[in-house]
């Protein structure tokens, strides 16, 4: 074998790694999870103070590695469907053998412990709860109907959830802020059930379109889209410097968004809708660096 063949053969499984933990969605994790914690959650504290807290570094490389490893076994469990769904997702990430991959699911939950033993007991706990809750999901509940959504959904909050309670600060507006996001991961989730319909069809998973149709499922996804838009409008209430601009903002772009839905018909279309919402969530996030930036 060549060495540009044995060069293109590493990066493609370093792609097929970086594809199956989900590394762009790590990367944003740990970028909200500071944000958050400088601007929202702390905002009396420096970048300084933050950087160098290690207790709160270990909680972000324990949600992050965490995280990761819930990616892993989610692939696991839903590897018939994907091949269905996404058949060239499906191949980049099956560069890396399956038994490798559960390999590298222990060592990542292994060192989340870890990390969280430095912080506390509690911490401890904590981790290994969300490890269990990441792999009932996969398991069991993503087949479960409706609720798979609504637990979900749940699961992508217990990051920030991990740093709120370390940081203990439990304003009103902490929760508006959890709010909005709850509803915005809720109607994108169900968009996406929509996108994987064929797939969760041929595989028996009781989600909201295979068990009704996509016209009350859409019908679902567009209220709890519309409801994110009340935690925006108390939020717009508070003092938010240029990041008022997204919570306005907000209100044309996710009817654009619903308008879009309903013309709706197939998976593209679908994926494009699941694509301008995490857009708009990573918009969100950066945007929580403008709080106390003014004109």
């Amino acid at each position: 074998m060549s060495p540009s063949s044995i060069t293109q053969r590493s990066f493609l499984k370093l792609l097929s790694l970086f594809t199956l933990v989900r590394g762009y969605n790590i990367i944003v994790l740990v970028m909200a999870q500071y944000l958050t914690a400088r601007y929202i959650l702390a905002p009396q504290r420096s970048w300084w103070s933050l950087i160098l807290d290690f207790d709160f570094f270990s909680i972000i490389i324990a949600s992050a590695l965490t995280t990761s490893a819930g990616y892993i076994i989610n692939n696991f469990y839903d590897a018939a469907k994907d091949q269905i769904n996404r058949p060239r997702k499906y191949i980049l990430e099956h560069l890396v053998s399956q038994q490798h991959q559960m390999v590298l699911y222990l060592f990542l939950n292994m060192f989340a412990f870890v990390f969280a033993s430095v912080i506390s007991f509690r911490a401890v706990l904590f981790f290994l709860f969300y490890m269990f809750s990441i792999w009932l999901y996969s398991f069991r509940i993503k087949r479960l109907f409706w609720l798979s959504n609504l637990y979900s959904t749940l699961l992508m909050i217990l990051p920030f959830w991990a740093i709120t309670l370390y940081l203990k600060n439990f304003d009103l507006v902490v929760f508006y802020h959890a709010g909005f996001l709850l509803c915005i991961i809720l109607g994108r989730d169900i968009i996406k059930d929509l996108e994987n319909f064929k797939g969760d069809w041929v595989q028996r998973y009781r989600t909201l379109p295979v068990v009704y149709d996509n016209i009350l499922s859409k019908g679902i996804a567009t209220f709890s889209l519309l409801l994110s838009l009340l935690p925006a409008y108390f939020l717009i209430q508070q003092p938010l410097g240029l990041m008022y601009y997204y919570f306005v903002g907000s209100v044309p772009y996710l009817i654009l968004v619903l308008v879009l839905l309903w013309l709706a018909k197939d998976q593209k279309m679908y994926l494009c809708l699941h694509n301008l919402i995490k857009i708009w969530i990573l918009i969100g996030v950066l945007s929580i660096a403008l709080i106390y930036q003014n004109f």
